[in-house]
């Protein structure tokens, strides 16, 4: 019973150190830009598709003001912070980008956005050292987000990973 009960420990201790191996994620999601019916993007979709890439240690989801109730809800049952925004939320979406690249230690810097907008946060991350992701769906996906990237998640409506 004790050879056993130290296997167990000993497994369990494998797996933390492997898990703390494992390059930690910073996610910001544009939540009007790619939170939306028409595009069949589920917060779930989100998070399965960075499981390869890392451990998602801040995930952040920007909402505007006419952000339903149901959705706030789902952001919150999923373990991601929802930020509520009065007007437009493409600056609250850089702000929170810009302290993930210099204030946290993250290893990679998660943007689901479909905005070209953001250009400037992916570029700027990458002078820092992080490695970057996009998550997006067509149409409208911004071929420029997409060139700068190291790696693309092309998720919603049967799109292919990336």
């Amino acid at each position: 019973m004790k050879e056993r009960f130290l296997r167990i420990l000993k497994k369990e201790k494998r797996e933390i150190e492997e898990e703390e191996g494992r390059k930690t994620v910073g996610l910001i999601v544009d939540g009007p830009n790619v939170l939306r019916k028409e595009l069949g993007i589920k917060l779930e979709d989100i998070l399965d598709s960075l499981q390869g890439i890392g451990r998602i240690r801040v995930a952040k989801v920007i909402l505007n003001q006419y952000a339903p109730q149901g959705l706030i809800e789902a952001v919150v049952n999923q373990g991601l912070e929802p930020v509520i925004v009065a007007g437009d939320t493409d600056v609250r979406v850089a702000i929170e980008a810009m302290e993930l690249i210099y204030n946290s230690d993250v290893d990679v810097l998660a943007l689901a956005s479909r905005d070209a907008d953001f250009l400037p946060i992916i570029i700027e991350a990458k002078r820092r050292g992080l490695e970057t992701v996009v998550i997006g769906t067509d149409p409208g996906f911004s071929a420029a987000l997409q060139n700068a990237a190291d790696y693309v998640i092309k998720i919603g409506n049967g799109a292919q990973r990336i």
